[in-house]
Parts: structure tokens; sequence; C-alpha cells
């Protein structure tokens, strides 16, 4: 394939990217002529952001929590501590954290950024992983944005995990590297699957592309994604990654599913 033939895969990404140059302007003079609503609730709102009701609902995750899962602890059992389920199931990937807690007022942003034509949201969600991800992101060599097979890719006209990792990246200097993983088989959606359903859906469908290894062997990576629920997903991206020869391999997302019901230690 020549130098200046674009590939299958990313045609979509370019017509996306055309698409989000149309629809700017015409954004901008709605922004300016409509008034600003709460993107959780749609109440307005004087300034860009949550209405305070929202915002008083989101459930923001910070120490104490599982030093490798990130998922917080009903009280502080010291520093390094490992939750039972990383101790039981230690993922392949080093470390994971999560901006907030997926509950209602989350899921109304990620849903509102992945179906809704939000991508104006991408900042504030990638103000807030920056923050709860700093340690990750202080010797991070690059991000790697969880793909979408290019079916759904042309489909949405956009990965909200690419979007994000912009984010992300504009706020700490951490570059993106957009070729370094890709989904080679189409697979189901993974919402209302079991844990092992999602681990089966996803085997086998992520891999470095000879291309990609350049920006993967030896290299300190971080995934990125908007919501982590079982984590089959951020698992088998991780595998493929340290398979190409990665260094470490850490998880960053907006949300993360916190089982309330059970303390993780």
């Amino acid at each position: 394939m020549s130098q200046t033939e674009p590939s299958a895969e990313s045609r979509p990404s370019r017509l996306s990217g055309f698409a989000g140059a149309v629809r700017a302007p015409f954004r901008a003079i709605l922004n300016l002529a409509l008034p600003r609503l709460c993107p959780a609730c749609r109440v307005p709102v004087e300034a860009e952001g949550l209405c305070p009701a929202c915002w008083s609902q989101l459930a923001f995750i910070a120490p104490p929590y599982c030093a490798r899962l990130g998922i917080p602890f009903t009280y502080d059992p010291g520093p390094g501590i490992l939750s039972m389920k990383a101790i039981a199931d230690p993922p392949a990937y080093d470390r994971a954290r999560a901006a907030v807690r997926y509950d209602d007022v989350s899921r109304t942003l990620v849903h509102a950024l992945k179906y809704g034509d939000r991508p104006d949201l991408a900042p504030m969600m990638g103000r807030w992983m920056a923050h709860a991800g700093r340690e990750l992101l202080a010797d991070a060599d690059a991000l790697v944005p969880v793909p979408l097979h290019w079916r759904r890719l042309f489909a949405r006209r956009f990965n909200q995990s690419a979007t994000l990792a912009g984010a992300v990246a504009s706020q700490t200097g951490v570059p993106v590297a957009h070729t370094a993983l890709k989904r080679v088989k189409s697979t189901a959606q993974q919402v209302g699957l079991s844990k092992d359903q999602r681990a089966t859906n996803v085997q086998g469908a992520f891999r470095v592309p000879p291309d990609g290894r350049l920006e993967v062997a030896g290299r300190r990576l971080v995934l990125v994604d908007d919501v982590l629920t079982s984590g089959a997903t951020v698992e088998g991206c991780a595998r493929a990654l340290l398979r190409a020869g990665a260094s470490h391999v850490d998880v960053l997302v907006f949300a993360r599913v916190v089982d309330a019901a059970r303390s993780p230690i």
C-alpha cells in the first residue's frame, strides 16, 4: 500500500475528524444562542460544568484504595495494601485508577459523551482523570486508547476512549499512541454479559500491529477507557501490549464500577 493511500482502518478516523470539524462551528453558535445546561440533568447553569445538585452526587474516588486495582476501601488499612480481589485474581496490568464511581451522574456523562454527540464534555472529564491518575502519568511514556473495531468506529464516528485520551494528554503533555493497539475482532456489546462471558467475548480481540510496535516495546503505557466494569477489556488490551514488549501497563478510566454491598478487604 502506498503512503498516500489510507488504510481501511484509518478512513473512519479521518471521516470522524472531518465530521467533528464540520460540526464544531454549529455547536459554537448553539452554545452562544442557547443557555448553558447541566450535562447530567439539563437544568440551566451559569458556567460550564455540573449544577450544584449533580456535583454533590458525583462520587470521586480518593485514597484509601487498593494500590493495585484502585478500588476504594471502607477504611484506611495503611499504605500499599491490596484488596482481596487483587490478591486472589491479579490483573495483567500493574495499576488501575478511576476518577469517579460509576453511578447515575457519571453514567449520564459517559452516555452523553459516547452516544449523545457531546465531545465538549471530554475536557472536563479528562481533567478529573488526569488528577486521579497523576501517579500513573508521572512516568508514563504514552497513553493508549482502548480501540474500537473499524466497523463500530465508522458507525459511531469517533472513539470516546481516544477523545478522553486526548483530553488527558492536553492536561499532562503525555502523548497519545493512536496506532499502538488495534481491535482485530468485532465483538458483541459487553453490556449485560457476565464476567466470564465478557472475558470470552474479547479473547483475541486486540493486537499490536507491526507499525505500532515501536510505540510499545520497552515503554511505560497507560491504557485509557471510559468505564471499567469487569476489567475484561483492559485485561485483553494489557496482555496484547505486554506480549509486544511493553515494560509496564497501567489503566486510567473516567469511572469504575464499585460493589457497594461488599467491602473490598
